[in-house]
């Protein structure tokens, strides 16, 4: 049986072993092979503040448990918000009817997967009152008006989560993870010579609250008033085919969006990625290397055990050109007999997991940004963005470019605005 007698999250979720072991039992009481539970905590804390005003403050509490009954690809899926025993196992007798099967093997004994805490925190956003969130906000807006008296309207929105998950298979694991994550987003308009222009900056981590030092909040500023401060000498680009440099940083919004979802194993699966049939092919230029990390201490990205209870990992996608792996959850590595990835994501205990991605990024490669722009005869830079959209399964895109260059003769001549890439 499984020993959650000394298990903090099994203390929090009002659950022992008995309890599991019967929930588990009923979903796979009409066959299924496989189950699993995942438990959820979420606190949520956000801070709103504009033209010198607290504008919003709310604070919410979620909570709930999903069960999972799966028979091949057939999945059956119930969740219920209270977390009694028999709102339980109704959810999981109703996820039991939906995926039916020959399963024979009932829920094994488990044991605890050990982890590595990728953002330990010596605090926690639960014992931060929000009255020590307010003077941060407020820091924000100072420090934003003080680095440029054009700037006549700053808003600002913070928000801050507390998640606690626990996830138990019949499979014979269970996992348990305490996930902080805090944002906070700058937004500057400023008038000069008449006009106005707006540009915004952020920053997303599983820090605590003491991470926002003042030089940390600056940063945010500083970003946010250069970028609104640049757009008032932007001209337009000339329209045509331009080849296109696209700048670390923001960037990665085309490589997450017309790649990373199409390394997304469940779109393969199906065969509407453009990659469905490109395992082990060639697919980019030999010094491009991609992978997908959920290892990042303290990043966005960062996960130490995926919603369906895997280690997560530095999974390489794209190595020198070649396509060597999609991103896996057990549904999908058991169809293409591999290893998961530990990149089971779900919105919350009310959805299926399905694989997604972490933290996607592209590795140096042999270039310099020098000799990048040197290549470049005439084309553009696109540094940051601002809406856009994508067909995951061809990969096409069209990308709005709030900032970016013009460059001319292999040198960049002038900042440019208000240009679609396509």
């Amino acid at each position: 049986m499984i020993s959650l007698e000394a298990d903090p999250f099994a203390t929090w979720f009002g659950i022992d072993e008995q309890i599991v072991h019967r929930v588990l039992s009923e979903a796979m009481g009409r066959g299924a092979e496989f189950a699993d539970l995942y438990f959820q905590h979420l606190k949520t804390t956000s801070v709103g503040l504009e033209d010198g005003i607290i504008n919003q403050a709310s604070s919410g509490v979620d909570q709930g448990v999903g069960v999972r009954a799966v028979v091949d690809d057939q999945v059956g899926y119930a969740f219920s918000e209270a977390l009694d025993v028999d709102a339980m196992l109704q959810a999981a007798r109703t996820a039991a009817t939906i995926a039916s099967g020959d399963g024979q093997v009932p829920p094994q004994d488990v044991s605890r997967i050990e982890t590595v805490n990728h953002y330990a925190l010596d605090r926690t956003w639960e014992g931060v009152a929000v009255s020590e969130r307010l003077p941060l906000v407020r820091k924000v807006e100072s420090f934003s008006k003080e680095m440029d008296p054009a700037v006549e309207k700053v808003s600002i929105f913070w928000y801050d989560r507390e998640e606690r998950v626990l996830v138990v298979t019949s499979e014979g694991t269970y996992a348990s993870d305490r996930r902080p994550m805090a944002i906070l987003s700058c937004r500057v308009t400023a008038e000069k010579n008449g006009q106005r222009q707006s540009h915004s900056a952020s920053v997303a981590r599983r820090e605590a609250i003491d991470w926002f030092t003042d030089e940390e909040l600056q940063k945010v500023c500083r970003k946010a008033v250069d970028q609104t401060m640049l757009l008032f000498e932007a001209v337009r680009p000339p329209a045509g085919e331009l080849p296109v440099v696209l700048a670390a940083g923001a960037s990665g919004i085309l490589l997450h969006e017309a790649i990373g979802h199409g390394l997304e194993a469940d779109f393969n699966r199906k065969g509407t990625s453009i990659y469905a049939s490109m395992i082990n092919e060639k697919v980019a230029p030999e010094f491009v290397t991609i992978v997908d990390d959920g290892t990042i201490a303290n990043n966005r990205g960062a996960l130490n055990v995926d919603d369906e209870g895997c280690l997560t990992e530095e999974t390489v996608l794209i190595e020198n050109g070649v396509l060597r792996s999609y991103l896996h959850d057990r549904i999908s590595a058991k169809h293409y007999g591999v290893k998961p990835t530990g990149s089971g994501r779900r919105e919350s205990f009310r959805h299926v997991p399905m694989p997604r991605m972490r933290s996607t990024y592209m590795l140096n490669g042999p270039h310099t940004y020098d000799e990048i722009i040197q290549s470049v005869d005439r084309g553009i830079v696109a540094e940051t963005f601002t809406n856009g959209q994508v067909q995951i399964g061809a990969g096409d895109f069209t990308f709005y470019i709030k900032n970016g260059w013009l460059i001319e003769g292999g040198k960049i001549t002038a900042p440019i605005k208000d240009v679609n890439i396509i």
